[in-house]
């Protein structure tokens, strides 16, 4: 905003210097109009001396209009006039300036200019109250948003430039509160879970270790104890391991959230979106991209996820392919829609192509590349929220992904 002061500043500056300097060079040009008529008259004055008064013709003064030889009608006149002695008598020069027309002049140049500087300054005014001032509102934000500050509200607006993005940012901030205290909602019931279940597993624990220690130290003379003994202690194992398995159960159950809208949306949206996103991205890279043809259809879920799910394939798709050819290609059966994201230069094995749909899985091409392991998880999950399904095949070289969508 202080840029924007200094430059509506610097405006003003200009436009003043601007009125000053028309207004100087106007009344200068004013300030010069009378030695047209002068000259007329001098011409004229001399006219007279060599023809005398009967002979001057003033067909071709455009000044003078009239000129008055000394007498009762000398001194009677409206018009300006000039007078001078010709062969010792006195002669009246009337004659008209161009002044009307000169005020005339300055009048429409500094109305021109005035209405000029009012619409600039308008304009400038209405940029720092109804874009920067609005914008400059929101830039502490992201700060706020990256400093964990989730519970501010940010107030709504009409503004037609910024209401649709601080409407937007503000459903961010309410996700990413929505989910922290998810986050933290999953983590304390993950906590107690294993307080829980490891407090359980004290008990058959130290069964177990005071059975070895009777065992070791001979307590239990007799065969038929002491096989009653081992079978405690296999009991006891066994409720150990229960208790391992419901820790592993939990720490495989979901922790991510595959909230979905279910609803309607045309194949056509969701083929233009992907080709908006990826089309000048990959024409950079030198990645040949193409959207093969397909027949509009309506199809059922939710667009915004079903882009997240097709963005997800094709990042795959870019950062594990060779870089030479990413494509979608559609194909219907069944009364469904089959979206398949191909890219040349497979590297993944296929002892490998089971496990590409597991949280945190990555495979052996994947070692050099950055990566969560989550994006085929997640479109999965999606998918099948979406009443659909995805799956992943290898066919010479090269790897296709294909998401299955509903028609409805």
């Amino acid at each position: 905003m202080k840029a924007f002061n200094k430059i509506f500043a610097a405006v003003i500056v200009v436009l003043t210097i601007l009125f000053t300097a028309a207004n100087i060079i106007l009344s200068a040009d004013s300030s010069d109009s009378g030695r047209p008529y002068r000259v007329e008259i001098n011409r004229l004055v001399r006219q007279i001396e060599a023809d005398g008064f009967e002979n001057t013709d003033l067909s071709g003064c455009e000044y003078v209009t009239n000129i008055e030889r000394c007498g009762e009608r000398f001194y009677n006149t409206e018009s300006d006039y000039a007078v001078r002695e010709i062969n010792g008598e006195l002669y009246r020069f009337d004659y008209k300036t161009d002044g009307g027309n000169r005020t005339r002049l300055i009048f429409t140049v500094n109305f021109i200019l005035g209405v000029m500087a009012v619409l600039i300054i308008s304009i400038m005014l209405y940029i720092k109250f109804s874009i920067l001032a609005p914008f400059e509102r929101l830039t502490d934000v992201p700060y706020e948003l990256s400093r964990g500050n989730l519970t501010s509200p940010l107030k709504e607006t009409k503004n037609r430039f910024f209401g649709k993005f601080i409407w937007g940012v503000d459903m961010l901030r309410e996700n990413i509160e929505q989910q922290k205290k998810r986050e933290l909602d999953l983590q304390r019931e993950k906590k107690m879970l294993l307080l829980s279940l490891s407090h359980d597993i004290k008990t058959p624990l130290s069964a177990i270790k005071l059975y070895s220690k009777a065992l070791s130290k001979g307590l239990y003379k007799s065969t038929e104890k002491q096989l009653e003994i081992a079978e405690n202690i296999n009991t006891k194992a066994d409720e150990i391991e229960s208790y391992v398995s419901q820790i592993v159960t939990a720490s495989r159950e979901d922790f991510l959230s595959f909230d979905v809208n279910m609803g309607e949306f045309y194949l056509s949206e969701l083929a233009a979106k992907i080709r908006g996103y990826y089309e000048e991205k990959l024409s950079i890279i030198g990645t040949d991209f193409s959207v093969h043809d397909y027949s509009d259809c309506l199809l059922n879920g939710d667009f915004d996820r079903s882009v997240e799910v097709l963005q997800n394939v094709m990042e795959n798709a870019v950062k594990y392919g060779d870089g030479k050819n990413v494509s979608i290609d559609f194909s219907e059966e069944d009364g469904c829609i089959l979206v398949a994201v191909r890219n040349s230069g497979c590297t993944l094995a296929d002892t490998d192509l089971p496990h590409v749909f597991e949280s945190f899985w990555r495979g052996a091409n994947a070692e050099n590349t950055a990566g969560s392991g989550l994006g085929l998880y997640i479109s999965r999950g999606l998918m099948r929220k979406m009443n659909g399904e995805i799956f992943a095949e290898i066919h010479d070289d090269f790897m296709y992904v294909t998401a299955v969508f509903t028609k409805v």
